[in-house]
Order: C-alpha cells, then structure tokens, then sequence
C-alpha cells in the first residue's frame, strides 16, 4: 500500500515529536560534522593546521624519483622549511593525467602539522611544492589541508 508522501512526512514529523525529539538527536549523532565538533571540544590539545602533500615519483621519461632522489628533495626542501619535524609515507597511488591517460606511480605523503598563525607555513608549502614540480618534471603535487587538534 502506498501513501501520497505528504502523508509520509506527516507521520514521519508526528512520530518525531512523540518521541520528544531523540529520533532527531539521534540522527544528529551519527552526522560526522557533529562527532567532528564533538571530539574537537572533548579532546586535549591546540588547534593547528595539517597540510598532507602527495609527491608522485613517475617521470615523463617512464623513469621514477628513486628513493634516494627522494631523500635528497626531502633533506634540503621539506626538512629545511620545517625543521620541527613531518612525517613521510610510501603509497602507491594512481591519477587521471592532462593527457586522460590513468597514471599508477609509487608516491610519498608528507604529513605536516604546523600551529594556524604560522604565517609562512602556506608560503614555504607553495615553495616546495613548485621546487618538486621542477626537478622532477611533475605535473603537480596535490595538497589538502584541514584543522586538526594537535596535543604532544
């Protein structure tokens, strides 16, 4: 049997408001933006901003960033405009390139986790973002970024 879904929504706000409004509290509870903002207001520590970087390793020529490569990049770039500490993952990832090709490459994460007023931060991730491009012939090197509650 069908009911015209004005019906519907009539039973649905009825049994609601019998319920005294825990259905809908318990709808709210399952929503990750409130577990979010309830973890952030319960958990120790300081609000800081954490940027990930993901640096591919192919390079046009089908040759790959060794890991050595990569540990010289990483020496003088990252370690150098962050030398409070990072933490780089090996992954293996894969993107659609310029060309709509379906690209698979070895990467690395960069995970780095920076105080918000840290002013330079932004600037200094633009740079070795752009240092990474260059001297491997990268297409780019996505980043994300969020806010995160850090505690030490």
């Amino acid at each position: 049997m069908a009911f015209p879904r004005r019906t519907l929504v009539t039973v649905v706000a009825a049994a609601t408001l019998a319920l005294g409004g825990s259905a809908a509290a318990t709808a709210g509870a399952g929503d990750p933006v409130t577990a979010d903002a309830n973890a952030a207001t319960s958990s120790p520590g300081e609000v800081w901003k954490k940027t990930t970087l993901y640096f591919g390793t192919g390079k046009p020529d089908g040759s790959e960033v060794t890991p050595a490569e990569f540990q010289v990049f990483s020496d003088k770039e990252i370690t150098g405009a962050f030398p409070d500490g990072f933490t780089r993952l090996a992954a293996d990832g894969q993107f659609k390139g310029a060309n709509g090709e379906i690209v698979r490459e070895h990467s690395y994460l960069v995970i780095l986790l920076y105080p918000l007023n840290d002013r330079k931060a932004n600037r200094e991730i633009e740079d070795i973002r752009a240092d990474y491009k260059k001297e491997f012939q990268q297409e780019s090197v996505l980043r994300t970024d969020t806010v995160e509650k850090v505690s030490f």
